[in-house]
C-alpha cells in the first residue's frame, strides 16, 4: 500500500507514519529528515534547501522530487512506501502522478493551531539521526540524549516560535489545498489528532483499516 500523510508541521503525521509503517512492514519516507540530512553533510540538494528551511518557506519542487524519485526506487520501497511531507503542493501532487506512482490512500492529521504551536515549543530532534521526541510527549529516556543513538536532542532552528507561524502560514497558503485535490479523487481520509499518542494511532490505524 503506498500511503500519504498530511497534516500541518506540528500535527504528528510523522511519528504516526512510524507507527504505520513498523506495522505494516514498510519504510516511512519523511523528506524533512531526508532534506535535513542533506543540510547537514552539505550535498548539493543541502545547500540549495537550507535557506528555504531556515526561513521556514517550501523547498523548491525540483529539490525535493528528485530526492523522492531517487527514494521510492530503492528495494524496500517496492511493495509499499508512507509518504511523510509530499506532496506539499497540488503542483507536487501533478509530478508525483506523471511520475507513475500510484496512491492508494492520503492521510491527513488534523490538530487545532494553538496546539500545534504549544507541542513545536517542546519538540526536540536528533542531530545526529534525526530520530523525533517531545519533552511532554515523547521524553527521551536520558535528557538531552536520543535514545537509539545517544546523539544530542535539541530543539530545531525551525521550531523557534517565530518560524513556527511562519510554517503555519505556509502550510495554509500552499499545503492545504492538497486536501481539496485528495478529496476529489476519493482518497483522503481525515484523523483528527488526540492529547494522547496512542489514542491518534488507534484512529491512524482505524482509517486505513488496521486491527
Amino acid at each position: 500500500m503506498n500511503l500519504i500523510f498530511l497534516g500541518a508541521p506540528g500535527a504528528g503525521k510523522g511519528t504516526q507514519a512510524e507507527y504505520v509503517c513498523e506495522r505494516m512492514s514498510i519504510p516511512a519516507i519523511s523528506t524533512g529528515n531526508m532534506l535535513r540530512e542533506a543540510v547537514k553533510n552539505g550535498t548539493p540538494d543541502g545547500v540549495k534547501a537550507k535557506d528555504f528551511m531556515d526561513r521556514g518557506d517550501l523547498v523548491p519542487d525540483e529539490v525535493v522530487i528528485g530526492i523522492i524519485k531517487d527514494r521510492i526506487a530503492q528495494d524496500d520501497a517496492q511493495n509499499g512506501f508512507i509518504l511523510d511531507g509530499f506532496p506539499r503542493t497540488v503542483e507536487q501532487a501533478d509530478a508525483l502522478e506523471k511520475m507513475g506512482v500510484k496512491i492508494d490512500l492520503v492521510v491527513e492529521i488534523y490538530v487545532p493551531e494553538e496546539r500545534i504551536c504549544a507541542r513545536m515549543s517542546g519538540r526536540r530532534v536528533c542531530d545526529s539521526c534525526g530520530a523525533s521526541y517531545h519533552i511532554d510527549y515523547k521524553p527521551t529516556k536520558v535528557d538531552g540524549k536520543c535514545d537509539s543513538c545517544d546523539g544530542n536532542a535539541v530543539q530545531r532552528a525551525d521550531d523557534d516560535p517565530s518560524t513556527v507561524l511562519s510554517r503555519l502560514n505556509t502550510y495554509h497558503e500552499k499545503t492545504a489545498p492538497l486536501r481539496d485535490f485528495y478529496a476529489r479523487i476519493g482518497k483522503l481520509k481525515t484523523v483528527e489528532g488526540q492529547e494522547e499518542i496512542d489514542d491518534t494511532r488507534r484512529l491512524t490505524f482505524e482509517a486505513i483499516g488496521l486491527k
